[in-house]
């Protein structure tokens, strides 16, 4: 099981120098011998002398986790990269809007929820839910996850989940105030989930996404089969940085730590809009387009990537680059598209420091339908699958953000998508993502679904709603009743509109001109016309 980026820890009711937790059959011994998985040796545990969590916290304001070290309150986005067993590693940590009230011990604590997806290769991993909360001393505890681990798709076990309460006693994340020698247990129930963490350095300083960051501690995490991991806690982005053998997880960027005030600067736009205008492009074989475009993107980056990028955003962006202009050389159709998805992705997280992480999740919403798409025409039922399960846990960071209405109908689609996926049934998965992207780009939501170009709020605070005079950008203003008579989706003319022109997406309508059905898409100043039988751009012309 992949290590999480929250690795968490908690403590129990110490009684007469044994762990115990009533309701359950858990009464260790602090001093037992812990044997090391598949061997009769025991573990080089700490005395517990070193010991900081053998107290019993207590709860006033659990949710709110101000910890430097382990600020969940504050991590609304995290992203993390590197590797695992030599593949790609790509984690996303998302801080969920609801909470989770656990029962142990005789009492109740309301703990925070985070969701942690893990991507090996671009195939989902892992997912975890995991529920923290922080004591009154300022320590943070863990309360237990719910794992989910796949294998070609699909669930295939889950291991490490467990819960405080049920399960075993609630762990300690992280100390209040940790010292050199301190020793606690991110989870405590030997032979079921064991982890122990000794800080062997603070006051550490790190290079972090935007410079220098101060204060970081180091830790040696020990775990139940004898293995260490080496563990950086930073301020302001909890886990920071962990490695085994060639294993390699390092964070890339943090919301709101690492947010940048004002929108994302051009560039940025024509990377993420880019990407997407070249994908649309390749399926009509327009290559002298495909070229121009790969060449715009590549120019946008050498001029933005000299202003400071966080590096693993740039080693991103660059490897990716590089990547399509390699395939767009080869003129490989599938190896573009399929690079112009990452390059895309690279684009959004770039755009994570300007934009709300609700409306970078919608975006990586549609991304990842488009993948399934791909998925689905190159017959991979297990991939198909994968990209159904990373849709249903992206939709779980954006629900709160629909009206019931729509809510309901992107669980229904989603609910048709696992039907048909189940079924590897690819010809009805590919009908339910299209008809999915559809309801998005119709006007389901405030964001555009292909840029992330945000709606204003209005005086409440709220996003989303149109007027007379508001429009979301991306959706349908006029022409809805003509939309059975064109063929191709609402999403493509967006797309290709965007090769075209550069800026936000506005409206869109439908409409006869000449008597040809045409799509005209606002991009920036420009009126994009674009031919709703076949998506050829018709014309560019400035907007009256």
């Amino acid at each position: 099981m992949t290590k999480r980026f929250l690795v968490a820890l908690l403590s129990a009711t110490v009684l007469a120098g044994s762990w115990v937790l009533p309701g359950t059959a858990l009464a260790q011994d602090a001093s037992d011998c812990i044997k090391i998985d598949g061997s009769d040796r025991c573990l080089p545990i700490a005395p517990d002398s070193d010991r900081v969590d053998l107290v019993e916290p207590s709860f006033s304001d659990p949710t709110t986790i101000t910890n430097p070290l382990f600020p969940i309150s504050n991590l609304h986005s995290v992203l993390l990269l590197g590797y695992v067993d030599r593949a790609p590693l790509r984690i996303e940590v998302t801080l969920l809007p609801e909470t989770k009230t656990i029962d142990w011990n005789g009492q109740q604590t309301e703990t925070l929820v985070s969701q942690f997806v893990a991507f090996r290769d671009g195939q989902i991993l892992e997912v975890a839910l995991d529920w923290y909360a922080q004591a009154d001393d300022g320590a943070v505890w863990y309360f237990g996850e719910d794992v989910f681990n796949y294998e070609d798709g699909v669930v295939a076990d889950t291991e490490g989940t467990w819960l405080a309460g049920k399960d075993g006693p609630p762990a300690m994340i992280m100390p209040a105030a940790p010292a050199v020698g301190d020793v606690y247990r991110p989870e405590n129930m030997p032979g079921f989930v064991f982890e122990e963490v000794t800080v062997t350095t603070v006051g550490e300083t790190m290079h972090g996404p935007q410079g220098p960051v101060a204060g970081a501690i180091v830790a040696q995490e020990l775990h139940q089969d004898g293995t260490y991991e080496d563990k950086i806690f930073a301020p302001g982005y909890g886990e920071f940085r962990s490695s085994s053998g060639v294993d390699l997880e390092a964070l890339a960027l943090a919301v709101p730590t690492d947010a940048l005030s004002g929108p994302p600067a051009a560039e940025v736009e024509t990377l993420t809009t880019g990407a997407a205008g070249i994908f649309t492009a390749v399926e009509s074989e327009d290559w002298e387009a495909v070229a121009a475009a790969e060449r715009e993107m590549s120019a946008a980056w050498a001029a933005y990537r000299a202003d400071d990028v966080p590096d693993l955003l740039e080693y991103q962006m660059s490897e990716a680059l590089n990547t399509l202009a390699g395939a767009v050389d080869a003129r490989d159709p599938a190896e573009i598209r399929q690079v112009a998805m990452t390059v895309e992705q690279a684009g959004l997280d770039l755009q994570l420091r300007h934009r709300e992480p609700s409306e970078i999740d919608l975006a990586r919403f549609d991304l990842r339908a488009r993948q399934l798409l791909i998925n689905a025409e190159a017959d991979d039922p297990a991939a198909v699958t994968g990209d159904v399960a990373a849709l249903e846990w992206i939709w779980d960071r954006v629900a709160h953000t629909f009206d019931a209405s729509t809510a309901k109908q992107i669980d229904a689609l989603l609910g048709d998508l696992r039907t048909a996926a189940d079924a590897e049934d690819l010809a009805a998965a590919t009908d339910a993502a299209t008809e999915l992207r559809d309801l998005l780009t119709a006007g389901a939501t405030g964001v555009s679904a292909f840029s992330a170009q945000p709606v204003a709020a209005d005086e409440d605070g709220n996003r989303g709603a149109e007027d007379e005079t508001a429009v979301a950008s991306g959706t349908l203003d006029d022409g809805e009743e003509l939309l059975p008579q064109a063929e191709i989706t609402l999403a493509q003319p967006v797309e290709v509109a965007q090769t075209a022109a550069s800026g936000p997406v506005g409206e869109v309508d439908l409409e006869y001109d000449d008597g040809r059905l045409v799509f005209n898409v606002d991009i920036g100043d420009r009126d994009v016309k674009v031919d709703a039988a076949d998506g050829r751009v018709l014309a560019a012309v400035a907007d009256d």
